[in-house]
Order: C-alpha cells, then structure tokens, then sequence
C-alpha cells in the first residue's frame, strides 16, 4: 500500500503506487470526469464564448455537493451559478484529467501544479463517495465497529484510504 505523498522538489511532491492503487485511482477518477459533464451555456454565441450557463441547482446529490449554492438567496445563488458553473466543471474535468495522465505504478514525481490538481481531484473523489455512503463525522467509530463482511466495508475503506492520501498531499505540499 500507498505509503502517501513527501516533499518533493521545487514545491512537487513524489507517492509511490501499486498497480491496484493505480487501478482504484483511475476508476474513481473517471467516476468523476464522466459526471462532470461540460457545464450547458445559452444559446447566444456571446454566452457560449463567456460559459454563461444555465442557473439550475443540480437534482443529483453529487453534483449539487460538488457545486453547492454561493448564497442562501435561490435569486442571488442562480445569478452566481449561471457565470460560474461551466467554467468550474471545466476545471474539475482538468484537475481529473490531471490526475488520469500522471498516476502510474511506481515512484511518481508530480511538479506544484499537478499536486495542487490532484489535491482538488481527490477532494471531488471524496465528496462524491461521501455523499453517496452519507458519510458522517462519526465515519472513524462507524468503520471502527463495522464488519468485514458488511457490504459497505469496501467502499468506507477506500474513502478512509482516500482520506489518508489527500491529508498526505496536505501535508507534503505545506
């Protein structure tokens, strides 16, 4: 297993994965690039070239914890959503594409920006199995109490191994 992220040069970092890891990434990983579909703009060219976008609140739980509301007002929270929500699933689809062209088996070195990118990725990953498993804070004690063979014990393992790998990032960054 994944002994996580160090220091590494210039403000990089170096992990090293095995092939399993590696396969458990990119699956996650492209869990999300395929959700995170390019955010929908107007009609008119000049919305198009701007990603203005629509003004809707996601209906799936994922998408609306990946892109929650910037206000508590749905008039003002439309308003931000519709300038802001094409480009930021552009940049979770970069980050995730990141992600997919540098993990490999092996010792990897990853330069400050593709850190910065898979830091992001892995917190989308996280959010999204989070909010799937409703993950709560009592995560540790429900883990800690819950059998091997119950059929949620793989999936509460992967995220504490996801949450092990992004405070290793953390960590290795400052």
């Amino acid at each position: 297993m994944s002994t996580g992220f160090s220091p590494g040069a210039e403000g990089g970092v170096v992990v090293e994965f095995d092939p399993a890891e590696v396969s458990i990434l990119r699956s996650l990983v492209g869990m999300i690039l395929g959700m995170v579909e390019p955010g929908e703009t107007g009609s008119d060219p000049l919305e198009r070239a701007l990603g203005i976008g629509a003004a809707k609140v996601p209906d799936d739980p994922v998408l609306a914890r990946l892109f929650p509301s910037a206000y508590a007002d749905e008039e003002q929270a439309a308003e931000f959503r519709r300038y802001t929500e094409a480009a930021l699933r552009d940049g979770k689809r970069a980050d995730a594409r990141a992600v997919l062209d540098s993990v490999a088996s092996g010792r990897a070195e990853l330069s400050a920006d593709q850190a910065q990118a898979w830091l992001r990725a892995l917190n989308d990953v996280r959010l999204t199995l989070g909010t799937r498993l409703e993950i709560t804070e009592e995560v540790h004690e429900e883990l800690a109490g819950m059998a091997e063979d119950d059929p949620r014990y793989p999936a509460y393992m992967m995220y504490d191994w996801l949450t092990y790998l992004q405070d290793s990032l953390v960590r290795a960054l400052w």
